[in-house]
């Protein structure tokens, strides 16, 4: 629970697993007889969590202005709705992280762009339904002051969400940009982007990416096929990206980018993520038994 709560406010697995183990060593340093006084374990282990995360969104985004191009969070393999083994005792913290509408790409660029204590204050709440009086002790306002953060990021969320759209039809869309990609059709691309539509990339200034987002069809369209000609032995599949239809692609057996597609209502490519970060693509390269 804590890992899954970790990785929603910060977007990162690596950071997700760092905060639980800061979470545990903070209890383990209490006394026996202070852990005994202690009603809930895990409500206090929420609160410190959320405490810890806190402060590092704090101070994420002063070190973000020092980042190289656009920051994107980490995307997970799998399919909404994917659980969690109780079992798994897998090295990757990745593996451990549930799936479903609050880990979407989407989901996390927006919640990034909110103040952290909206973010802190709408997971907690609406994700993981923890009382504004308890969110109050963690955020360090009033439980009327948390639901009003917690409304601020709700609404920003709704504003921003992507129509519904059936995963089979997502996936029809998603491979027949595969194909287009893949056979450097330049009017198919186009034709299966918005007209208005937006490429985010993410390279970490470890791989050479577009450093802002570009807007348009055409231009994504040029820009993916230049992309493609400077790298013809990338090959890709169709694979869910956090929890919706995307695109892998590999290079020499090794996954060297991850990109997330979001539709609009006409069914058309609106947003697309493209991850190429090494250290952000740990989970899918582990699956490449690398």
């Amino acid at each position: 629970m804590l890992l899954n709560l970790a990785f929603r406010m910060l977007g990162s697995s690596y950071d997700a697993e760092d905060v639980v183990q800061e979470t545990y060593m903070r209890w383990y340093a209490l006394s026996a007889d202070d852990q005994r006084e202690i009603r809930s374990p895990m409500a206090w282990l929420v609160r410190v969590a959320g405490r810890i995360c806190l402060d590092h969104l704090s101070s994420a985004r002063v070190r973000r202005e020092q980042y190289a191009g656009e920051w994107l969070p980490e995307p997970l393999p799998g399919s909404a709705g994917a659980g969690v083994d109780p079992a798994a005792t897998g090295p990757d913290p990745a593996d451990q992280i549930s799936l479903d509408e609050s880990v979407t790409l989407g989901v996390l660029v927006v919640l990034d762009s909110v103040t952290p204590a909206e973010r802190v204050a709408f997971i907690l709440h609406d994700v993981f339904g923890v009382p504004f009086t308890e969110i109050a002790e963690t955020v360090g306002r009033s439980p009327a002051a948390c639901r009003r953060l917690a409304t601020s990021a709700r609404r920003r969320l709704r504003a921003a969400e992507p129509p519904a759209i059936r995963s089979s039809r997502h996936r029809d869309v998603v491979s027949a940009f595969k194909h287009a990609c893949e056979t450097g059709d330049l009017d198919t691309l186009v034709g299966l982007l918005d007209v208005n539509a937006t490429a985010t990339a993410d390279g970490g200034g470890k791989v050479r990416t577009a450093l802002r987002p570009v807007v348009g069809a055409d231009k994504i369209a040029r820009l993916i096929l230049g992309v493609l000609r400077k790298a013809p032995g990338v090959s890709f599949r169709v694979e869910d990206v956090s929890g919706r239809p995307g695109l892998v692609g590999c290079l020499d057996g090794v996954t060297a980018a991850v990109i997330g597609i979001d539709l609009t209502q006409e069914c058309r490519i609106g947003r697309l993520w493209l991850m190429m970060h090494p250290v952000k693509l740990h989970a899918w390269r582990t699956r490449d038994g690398r």
